[in-house]
C-alpha cells in the first residue's frame, strides 16, 4: 500500500477509535442507488476538523457546470459534516474552500500557467495560504476541470484522507473515456443483467427522469466523459429526426457534467432511411446523404461526439458487402463528421462468414494492413482481447501492432461471460493485466497502456470503452458489488496506470465504511474474486465454454449449429490425447501476430504462463505442471480451488454482518439490507461455481477416460444430467 494512502487508512483508524464510545447503532438501511456517492456522517470528531476547515464555499454560479460543481459539494459536505456550508461569492473568514478557474477567480489566475499544463479536464487541489487565510484550493483551467476536481476532494473526505498536506495535481492520460450502452430503441439492454434501458424513449423529449442526472454525477465523479446511446448492432431509426430530437435532450442533462452523446449508426442507414439503392462508401450519393444527415444531428446536438460503428461483424452491413475496406467505410464518415469535430469509433470485432481456421486471428489480418489508412479522426476500437470478453484471454494482438492508427481499448463492464450480476466478480484486476502487458512493439516495456494513452506512438486521439452495466435497476447495476466495475473502468480510463487494489480500496470506502476492519476484508474478496471465477468457470487459459445463446452456465460439450466457432468444442479441442487451441506455428500461427518477443514466449509451451496454457497449446493430459502435477490433475485442482475461493469469500463476508449474534458491530457498519442481498448472491454463486465445477469435470473425465486424482469428489449427476439443463429465462439474450 503506498505511505500516503496508508497514512490515510492509520489517520482514520485514530478518529474512528475516538468515535466509538459516541457511536452506536448500525448502518441505515441503503438500496444502492447512491452508488459511491453516499456521502454519509463522518465521525463527530472527524466532522468537527473537517467542519472549521471547510466553512464556507466560495464558487461561481455562471454556468451550469459550475452549478453543478457548488450543487456537489453543498450535497456532499451537508451529507458528511452534518450541516450545510456557506456559499459565497468572496471568502469571507479565515478559512474556505474556493473554486474555480482563472477567469473565475482573483486567488486562482496566477496559476494559469500551471493549470494550462494540466490540460482542459486537469486540475489541482491545494492548501494555502492567501492574504493571510488558510483556504483548500480546487482550480482548473476549465469549468469541467473544477467539477472533477470536487468530486476528487469529496473522495479524500469519504476515505478519510488528511487535508493538511493538500497538493493534487491530476490531469486525464485518455481523451475519450466512454460508456457503450447496448440498448434497443425497445428498451431492451442486450448482454444486460441489470434490467430495462436507463432510457425511455417514449417519454422523451418532454420527461426528463431525474436518474438522468444521478448517471451524469456518478460519470463525472470518475472522469467519464461520453456515452454511446445505443447498440452497437444498431437500429437505423436512431438517426431518424423524431430520436434526433429525444437524444438532444439527453445530451442536454448530460453536458453540464462534461458528457457528450454519441450515436451507433448503422451502415446501411442511407437505404433504411434515405431511399438509396445502394451504401457504398464511394458513391457520391451516400456521401452526399452522411454529409447531410451530420449536418441534421449537429443541429440538434451542437456537442455531438460521433459515430461508434460495428460493421461486417455478426450480420451486420458494412463497406465490405460492396467491395470496399474497413478504412474506406470509416473514412465515408469521418469525412462529414471532421467539419464539426467529430469522431468515429471503428470496432476491430469483425469475423467472416467463412468460418477460419482460428476465428482469433481476423481482426489483426483485416487490421493490420489498413494501418495509415484512417483519417485522423477515426480511432479503431479493439475488445481487449481477440476473442470474445472471455474471464481470461491474451491482449489484443493489434495492440502495438498500429503504430499509425490510433486504438482505443473496448472493455466489458457487464459481465456476459462471468455470471451475469450474481457473482461477484471485481474485474479491476482484468483490467489491469490488460493494461500492464508488455506488447513489446518498441522494445521492452511497451505496454498496452502506453498504447491507449498514445504516449507509445505520440497519438492524441486516444480512448477507452467499457460496455456498460448499467439499467433502471434500483442498483443501477443489477448488484453492489457490481457498480465497482463501472467505477474501477472510469478510473482507469482516466488514467490506465492506475493499482485496481487501490481503486477498489476506494470504492470498498465510499460504499460501505471507510474504516480498515471493513475495507480490508472486502478489497481482499474483490481482488481474488476474478480469479476464483477463472478457477471455476475457464482455467489454465481454457476459454468460451458457456453454454449457447444466453452465456449462462457451463457447456463444455456444446457443439454443431450455423458456426463452428460458435462452440465450445472449436475452442477446447479436447481429445483423449490432450487438451487446449495449437496456435503455435504447427498450429494456426495465431503467436506470429504479436511482437517476436511475445511470439516467442507464448509460442514455448516451456515459457507460455499456465494461465495461458491452453489459449496457445494443445497439452497432453500428462505434461507435467509447475505444482508438480500432471495437467488433467492440476486442471481438476483449479476447479475445486474456485469452489473453495468462493466459499472463502462467503466466510469473509458473514464476518461483516452487523446482526450476526456474538460478533462485534463495527462503526459505520454495513446495513443489514445490503449485506443480506450479497450474502445471498454469494450463496448462488457459490452454488453455480459447483456446478461449473461438476458439469466440467464430468464432461472433460469422458473425454480424456481418466480417473479423478485422490480427493477429489465425482460429480454427483452423469454428464446427460447437465447437458440436459435448460435456462428459456436466462437473462441477457432475446426478450
Amino acid at each position: 500500500m503506498p505511505a500516503a494512502r496508508l497514512v490515510a487508512r492509520c489517520h482514520w483508524s485514530a478518529v474512528v477509535l475516538a468515535a466509538l464510545l459516541v457511536f452506536t447503532g448500525s448502518a441505515r438501511a441503503e438500496d444502492g442507488y447512491a452508488l459511491w456517492m453516499r456521502y454519509v456522517p463522518l465521525p463527530s470528531a472527524l466532522a468537527a476538523e473537517r467542519s472549521e476547515q471547510l466553512q464556507e464555499i466560495v464558487a461561481p454560479d455562471g454556468t451550469p457546470t459550475q452549478r453543478a460543481a457548488r450543487e456537489e459539494l453543498v450535497r456532499g459536505l451537508t451529507g458528511l459534516l452534518g450541516h450545510a456550508p456557506t456559499l459565497r461569492t468572496t471568502i469571507a473568514g479565515d478559512s474556505g474552500l474556493i473554486l474555480g478557474t482563472p477567469q473565475t477567480s482573483s486567488l486562482i489566475a496566477p496559476l494559469q500557467d500551471e493549470l494550462a499544463e494540466l490540460g482542459n479536464g486537469g486540475y489541482l487541489i491545494r492548501r494555502m495560504r492567501r492574504d493571510g487565510r488558510d483556504v483548500i484550493l480546487v482550480a482548473a483551467r476549465q469549468d469541467i476541470g473544477v467539477l472533477y476536481g470536487a468530486f476528487h476532494l469529496l473522495r479524500m473526505l469519504q476515505t478519510g484522507a488528511p487535508l493538511d498536506r493538500l497538493d493534487v495535481r491530476e490531469s486525464p492520460r485518455v481523451a475519450l473515456r466512454v460508456l457503450d450502452h447496448w440498448d434497443n430503441l425497445d428498451g431492451y439492454v442486450e448482454r444486460g443483467y441489470a434490467g430495462r434501458s436507463l432510457w425511455d424513449w417514449q417519454s422523451l423529449p418532454e420527461w426528463r427522469d431525474p436518474r438522468y442526472t444521478d448517471y451524469a454525477r456518478a460519470n463525472a465523479s470518475i472522469g467519464i466523459n461520453g456515452a454511446v446511446l445505443n447498440n452497437v448492432n444498431a437500429s437505423a431509426w436512431s438517426l431518424a429526426p423524431d430520436y434526433l430530437v429525444k437524444a438532444a435532450a439527453l445530451a442536454d442533462v448530460l453536458r453540464p457534467y462534461g458528457i457528450r452523446v454519441y450515436l451507433s449508426a448503422r451502415f446501411s442507414a442511407p437505404i433504411e432511411l434515405g431511399g438509396l439503392t445502394t451504401a457504398d462508401p464511394l458513391d457520391p450519393g451516400v456521401q452526399r446523404w452522411w454529409q447531410r444527415k451530420v449536418d441534421e444531428i449537429y443541429s440538434y446536438i451542437p456537442d455531438f461526439g460521433g459515430f461508434l460503428v460495428k460493421a461486417n461483424s455478426e450480420g451486420q452491413p458494412g463497406p465490405q458487402d460492396y467491395g470496399r475496406s474497413h478504412a474506406e467505410g470509416a473514412n465515408l464518415l469521418a469525412d462529414a463528421l471532421a467539419p464539426h469535430g467529430g469522431v468515429v469509433m471503428w470496432r476491430a470485432f469483425v469475423y467472416a462468414h467463412d468460418v477460419p481456421a482460428d476465428r482469433t486471428t481476423q481482426a489483426y489480418t483485416e487490421f493490420k494492413g489498413l494501418d495509415g489508412a484512417f483519417r485522423r479522426n477515426v480511432i479503431v476500437q479493439a475488445k481487449n482481447g481477440p476473442l470474445d470478453f472471455q474471464p481470461r484471454e491474451p491482449f489484443h494482438p493489434l495492440f502495438g501492432a498500429m503504430p499509425r492508427t490510433p486504438l482505443m481499448m473496448e472493455f466489458q463492464i457487464t459481465k456476459e461471460y462471468l455470471g451475469f450480476a450474481t457473482h461477484l466478480v471485481y474485474l479491476g484486476p482484468l483490467y489491469e493485466e490488460v493494461l500492464q502487458s508488455d506488447t513489446h512493439a518498441r522494445g521492452p516495456g511497451s505496454t498496452v497502456a502506453q498504447v491507449i494513452d498514445g504516449t507509445l506512438e505520440g497519438h492524441a486521439l486516444t480512448g477507452m470503452a467499457g460496455v456498460a452495466n448499467i439499467g433502471n435497476d434500483r442498483t443501477w447495476t443489477g448488484s453492489h458489488f457490481d457498480q465497482a466495475n463501472w467505477y474501477a473502468f472510469g478510473r482507469l480510463a482516466w488514467n490506465p496506470h492506475q493499482s485496481a487494489r487501490d481503486i477498489a480500496a476506494d470504492w470498498a470506502a465510499m460504499t460501505f465504511s471507510p474504516d480498515p476492519a471493513v475495507v480490508q476484508p472486502i478489497v481482499d474478496m474483490m481482488m481474488g474474486s476474478r480469479e476464483a471465477a477463472v478457477n471455476y468457470m475457464t482455467p489454465l487459459g481454457l476459454h468460451h465454454l458457456m453454454a449457447r445463446g444466453h452465456h449462462y452456465g457451463p457447456g463444455p460439450w456444446v457443439d454443431g449449429g450455423p458456426r463452428a466457432d460458435w462452440t465450445s468444442v472449436y475452442y477446447h479441442r479436447a481429445d483423449g490425447s490432450g487438451i487446449g487451441f495449437d496456435r503455435t506455428a504447427s498450429g494456426s500461427n495465431a503467436v506470429a501476430q504479436y511482437a517476436p518477443a511475445v511470439a516467442a514466449r507464448y509460442g514455448d509451451i516451456n515459457q507460455v504462463p499456465e494461465a495461458l496454457l491452453l489459449w496457445f497449446h494443445h497439452v497432453p493430459w500428462d505434461h507435467r505442471m509447475a505444482s508438480g502435477r500432471p495437467l488433467w490433475d492440476e486442471l481438476i485442482a483449479r476447479y475445486a480451488q474456485g469452489v473453495r475461493q468462493v466459499q472463502a469469500m462467503q466466510k469473509t463476508w458473514a464476518t461483516l454482518n452487523p446482526v450476526e449474534p456474538g460478533l462485534a458491530r463495527l462503526p459505520l457498519a454495513i446495513d443489514p439490507e445490503r449485506h443480506a442481498q450479497i450474502a445471498a448472491y454469494l450463496n448462488i454463486q457459490r452454488r453455480e461455481a459447483q456446478w461449473w465445477r461438476d458439469a466440467s469435470v464430468s464432461y472433460f473425465q469422458s473425454i480424456s477416460s481418466r480417473p479423478l486424482p485422490a480427493g477429489e469428489s465425482a460429480p454427483p449427476h452423469p454428464l446427460l444430467y447437465y447437458q440436459s439443463l435448460q435456462f428459456p429465462s436466462a437473462p441477457g439474450d432475446g426478450r
